[in-house]
């Protein structure tokens, strides 16, 4: 059985010609483009790819952005004074704080200090309750992208086994709420799981977020699995960008699967644009006093 490439490369491109249309076209009535601010602070090789990638994205598009590069001993307190101000500035639509944050800064303190409707990566926990609720607003990027892959390729996944590899904030525990959204019967597996291998080989779809290089193999997966990779993990011997997925060995037992590179990372940036559209366009409304 041959599998499919899910590809988020030709998927993304899609969507990102049909932003910078509507871009456009508001352009005229709003008077100014969307505009994106990026905060990031660390040097971590995942991190620059991305907002490079996001960098590309934006000005392809047309939106305004703000890249904020903070030195690595920034103080806390004026992360969320930066935050603040860019709550309060019209011309910013979306807030993105690049992750992983050095470790004296309290990550979800920082989060929570971004509006909710500003908030395009989907993490505030207002953002997080409505999915939860099953009111979705401002989705996390790279789940929202992966559900859009599947709907982009007619991927029925209701009634699926499906297991999430990883139960991070920024993946496995949205990526699971948006499964059962879906109607998928499942499953969290990570560190802490007993009979890891029967959980996998029971699945329909798995979706792997853990940062190990090929970790996944074949032996322990059925024929006709649904296989994503949201790894990015660089080969310093080969210099090379690998996922979660050893790709050579499951290629021929899986019915999809994802690419590294060229999957979900495209289609979590083109994520980040719908998202930074939404609030530009002020589709979903939020109280102010939150």
């Amino acid at each position: 059985m041959l599998s499919k490439i899910l590809d988020g490369n030709k998927i993304s491109k899609k969507i990102i010609q049909k932003i910078k249309k509507e871009v456009k076209y508001e352009n005229r009535f709003r008077k100014r483009p969307p505009g994106l601010a990026v905060i990031w602070i660390n040097n971590n090789i995942s991190s620059k790819i991305y907002i490079k990638k996001k960098t590309i994205a934006c000005n392809a598009v047309g939106f305004y952005t703000e890249e904020w590069k903070l030195k690595s001993s920034i103080k806390e307190q004026d992360i969320l004074i930066l935050i603040k101000k860019l709550n309060n500035e019209e011309k910013i639509d979306g807030i993105l704080i690049q992750l992983p944050l050095p470790s004296h800064i309290n990550t979800q303190k920082v989060i929570e200090s971004i509006h909710p409707k500003k908030d395009v990566d989907g993490f505030h926990p207002y953002n997080i309750g409505c999915l939860c609720q099953k009111k979705p607003k401002l989705r996390p990027c790279t789940p929202k992208g992966i559900m859009t892959l599947f709907k982009e390729y007619h991927l029925s996944i209701q009634g699926l086994n499906a297991t999430v590899i990883g139960a991070s904030n920024i993946v496995g525990r949205p990526m699971a709420l948006e499964l059962l959204l879906s109607g998928c019967t499942t499953t969290i597996v990570h560190r802490f799981t007993k009979n890891l291998k029967q959980h996998l080989q029971n699945a329909d779809l798995i979706i792997i977020a853990i940062g190990k290089a090929n970790f996944l193999h074949n032996k322990n997966i059925k024929k006709g699995t649904i296989i994503v990779d949201v790894g990015i993990n660089r080969i310093e011997k080969t210099n090379t960008i690998v996922g979660d997925v050893d790709f050579e060995s499951v290629y021929s037992h899986v019915s999809y699967i994802t690419p590294v590179p060229g999957g979900v990372g495209p289609m979590t940036v083109a994520t980040l644009l719908q998202n930074t559209v939404a609030g530009y366009k002020k589709k979903y409304t939020y109280d102010e006093n939150i």
